[in-house]
């Protein structure tokens, strides 16, 4: 087999992989994790034989589609705080939740504390601990809001999005706008203690765990 030919499996056996992993994202989006692997490569134009051979399962797959996702929130984050005058924060919930409603059918496996697919990149929740920071620097939240507030803040977005779906798309800006104004407050938020960095990094433990991370 000359060096040409080998080539052209490999571009081949890549161009199918990203129509397949383009297909299942799409599909996903239409009917959540119930799409088949025959809807998928019907989608894809491919053949079933050829969406195992990039995937074993469709829990493979699904994994593939939760990493891409998780990169780009997280490229999204890196380039807020490359230039971070305190509004990296708000912005990037507000990339959340717009994320969080286009994948409203799958979004429970989206979870902000699940590391990206590149060996050594920064968690997502390490980069909100990071906008976190900024932004309580530049006075753009309260005082007393803590981390656990941005992160209970971020479950109930994901909720409110998975239950209002394609009915009410847009109910995420409100919550979030009602929530953010709570959290810019100058005064004690509550009695109750928020969720702290310990519990925080236990319960993506946890998650990473449950996902096979």
């Amino acid at each position: 087999m000359t060096a040409s030919t080998t080539r052209r499996p490999r571009r081949d056996a890549a161009r199918n992989y990203q129509l397949v992993v383009d297909a299942a994202r799409e599909l996903l989006e239409e009917s959540g994790v119930e799409a088949s692997m025959e809807q998928i490569a019907a989608r894809a134009g491919v053949g079933v034989g050829t969406v195992y051979r990039s995937f074993s399962c469709k829990e493979s797959l699904v994994e593939e589609l939760v990493k891409t996702v998780s990169d780009e929130l997280s490229a999204v984050a890196d380039r807020l705080l490359a230039d971070d005058d305190g509004t990296g924060l708000e912005e990037f919930l507000r990339v959340l939740g717009r994320s969080f409603t286009k994948h409203h059918r799958w979004t429970s496996l989206l979870m902000p504390g699940r590391p990206t697919s590149e060996p050594g990149k920064s968690t997502i929740q390490g980069q909100l601990a990071r906008l976190f920071q900024n932004a309580h620097r530049a006075g753009a939240i309260g005082p007393y809001t803590e981390l656990g507030d941005v992160m209970a803040l971020i479950w109930g977005l994901r909720a409110v999005a998975e239950a209002s779906g394609s009915i009410a798309p847009e109910a995420w800006k409100r919550y979030l706008d009602v929530h953010l104004r709570a959290l810019r407050s100058p005064d004690r938020l509550s009695d109750t203690p928020a969720t702290s960095e310990e519990q925080l990094r236990r319960l993506s433990s946890g998650i990473s765990r449950s996902r096979g991370g």
